[in-house]
């Protein structure tokens, strides 16, 4: 499972490579699933690799 979340992580970063986007962008272009979405979001973030912030009613994330 760690190894899958790892990947998952990979595709966010490079889906975030042509800059930020908000979750649901994120998921169409990673073409992830909930679960497998936040969980690589939580690996990036716990590494420091991320930045969010609130826009209305969506999140939009960030390399950081």
């Amino acid at each position: 499972m760690v190894t899958k979340i790892g990947e998952n992580a990979g595709r966010i970063w490079g889906a975030l490579q042509e800059g930020a986007l908000d979750l649901k962008a994120l998921k169409k272009a990673t073409k992830l699933k909930n679960e497998e979405l936040y969980l690589a979001l939580g690996w990036l973030a716990r590494e420091g690799k991320l930045t969010f912030e609130e826009k209305e009613a969506d999140t939009i994330v960030a390399l950081a």
